[in-house]
């Protein structure tokens, strides 16, 4: 169970994140689901409930990443950590090419591998909406 967020740290995360999920930067006005406040470092790995640990998360990512901190690089098939919206940033670790998400380090390729971006699905989710 998870603590409780306050609607006020709920907006400044919504607001923060430009509503707009942190990890795929799919915006939540054209989701079928609500986006979710993430821990960025579940709370059983010691992630506090506090703005420097919370991102704004479609509910794909959020579901696909849910308390993993890593895994294992598909390039270099060695352990790495997930991207952290807080402590770094989207665009030094991913580009988009032809509606694919895909990773310049080895957080970025984790993070494209474990929250599963470029699924068939969700290239076309991408396309359909981000092409307006």
């Amino acid at each position: 169970m998870s603590t409780y967020i306050s609607k006020d740290l709920r907006r400044l995360v919504e607001a923060r994140a430009g509503k707009c999920c942190e990890y795929c930067k799919m915006p939540s006005n054209v989701t079928f689901l609500p986006h979710e406040v993430d821990h960025a470092i579940a709370e059983k790995h010691g992630g506090l409930t506090e703005a420097e640990n919370l991102a704004y998360a479609c509910w794909r990512c959020n579901r696909h990443k849910g308390s993993d901190l890593g895994s294992f690089d598909p390039q270099t098939h060695k352990f790495s950590f997930l991207y952290h919206p807080r402590r770094q940033i989207w665009s030094d670790h991913f580009y988009i090419i032809e509606w694919k998400i895909l990773g310049l380090t080895a957080e970025g390729r984790t993070t494209v591998e474990l929250l599963q971006f470029n699924r068939p699905d969700r290239i076309a989710e991408r396309q359909r909406y981000l092409a307006i």
